[in-house]
C-alpha cells in the first residue's frame, strides 16, 4: 500500500462542504485516518482590479466540482472507505471509475502540477493577476518606485507573474522588471 491522490467529483459549489464533512468524519473516527490521510480543495489566489483602481485578492478553486483526497487504500477493505465517501450528500463518485470499481489514483505529476498552481509546493504562495498581458501592450505602473511611469511590455515570465516593461527614464528606454499586480493596461 502506498499513499496516492484521488479525485472525488462533487456538486459544484459543495467543495468546501464536502471537505469539512470528510474532515469531521475523520475526527469522529467514522473514517479510518490511516486510510484517508488528507483532504484538499486546491485554491489559487488571484489579484483583480476594482473599479476605484484598487487591487483585491480573491481565492479561486483550481478544480471546481472536485475534491482531492490522499488515501492509502488497502487491497482488502477498500470498498467500505470508498462507499462511505460516495454516500456523502453532494458526492457523485470517484473520477474515472464506476461505483463498483476500485478508484484509480492520479499520477504524482498531475498532483504536483495542481499543488504548484495552488502555491502549496513552494514555501510562499504567489498571487496570480487576473488581467493578462501581451508583448507590446502599453501599461501604466501603479505601485513601487516607478509608480506613475508608463511603458511597453517587452517580456512576460513563463508563470505569468512578472513582466519586463520598457520605461522612459531621463529620455532613455530602461527595462524594469515588475510584478503583474504593479501595472494596469492603458
Amino acid at each position: 500500500m502506498s499513499k496516492s491522490w484521488y479525485i472525488v467529483q462533487v456538486f459544484t459549489g459543495y467543495e468546501q462542504k464536502i471537505e469539512n464533512t470528510l474532515k469531521r468524519l475523520l475526527a469522529n473516527g467514522e473514517l479510518d485516518s490511516e486510510i484517508l490521510t488528507e483532504v484538499k480543495v486546491p485554491m489559487e489566489t488571484v489579484l483583480e482590479e476594482t473599479k476605484n483602481k484598487g487591487v483585491r485578492e480573491r481565492k479561486n478553486k483550481i478544480l471546481p466540482g472536485y475534491v482531492m483526497v490522499e488515501m492509502d487504500l488497502p487491497d482488502l477493505g477498500w470498498k467500505s472507505t470508498c462507499n462511505a465517501i460516495r454516500r456523502i450528500q453532494g458526492v457523485n463518485g470517484f473520477v474515472g471509475t464506476s461505483p463498483t470499481e476500485r478508484p484509480r489514483p492520479i499520477s504524482t505529476e498531475e498532483a504536483k502540477r495542481v499543488f504548484q498552481l495552488a502555491g502549496e509546493l513552494k514555501g510562499e504562495k504567489k498571487a496570480r493577476s487576473k488581467q493578462t498581458y501581451d508583448v507590446g501592450d502599453h501599461v501604466k505602473i501603479t505601485a513601487g518606485p516607478f509608480a506613475t511611469f508608463s511603458g511597453t511590455v517587452e517580456e512576460i515570465s513563463s508563470d505569468m507573474t512578472k513582466l519586463k516593461v520598457n520605461v522612459q527614464i531621463f529620455g532613455r528606454e530602461t527595462p524594469v522588471e515588475l510584478e503583474c499586480n504593479q501595472v494596469t493596461r492603458i
